[in-house]
């Protein structure tokens, strides 16, 4: 190790099986979570509700993970690609460019529905036998749906498992 605070130039680059052994890449046995957050832009309206969003309207809506689990054998606990691929394949496409009131299940399409909804993807696909396998006790903790810059919507672990 160097001295904490001072710059110097990296002298070689740390090597598996020389520097560094396969066994000391996982650091803890810990659950960690990670976050990634994705943007998406669509159209919706809102039933039985008197204000300027019972018209059609559109939003950037941006969302938030969080997902947890153990980490492996190299000290992830989820890779970040992984994320991404389950938000473009299985949760992306019913949403980006599209109208919500026809491409979610039957709902009012407020942030608050859409969240749960969000959850219940997220963590049906964590579950499933492509990514459990990969991600040692994989699960969604929370999602975070923002409507608008300052106004968001809520799912967590623990309220979706009190119902």
């Amino acid at each position: 190790m160097h001295e904490p605070g001072t710059f110097r130039i990296v002298d070689k680059l740390q090597k598996i099986g020389e520097d560094i052994q396969q066994e000391q890449l996982r650091y803890h046995h810990k659950r960690v979570m990670v976050s990634k957050e994705f943007t998406f832009d669509a159209a919706h309206h809102l039933h039985c509700y008197e204000g300027k969003c019972k018209n059609l309207h559109g939003h950037t809506y941006k969302v938030v993970f969080g997902v947890s689990g153990y980490t492996g054998d190299t000290g992830l606990t989820m890779d970040f690609a992984d994320l991404k691929s389950i938000w473009k394949e299985r949760i992306e496409i019913y949403l980006d460019h599209q109208y919500l009131n026809e491409a979610l299940p039957p709902m009012n399409t407020t942030a608050e529905n859409m969240v749960v909804w969000l959850f219940e993807r997220m963590d049906t696909a964590l579950s499933s036998p492509e990514y459990s396998e990969r991600i040692r006790g994989g699960r969604t903790e929370f999602v975070r749906l923002y409507e608008t810059p300052t106004s968001y919507a809520e799912a967590r672990r623990e309220w979706m498992l009190d119902e």
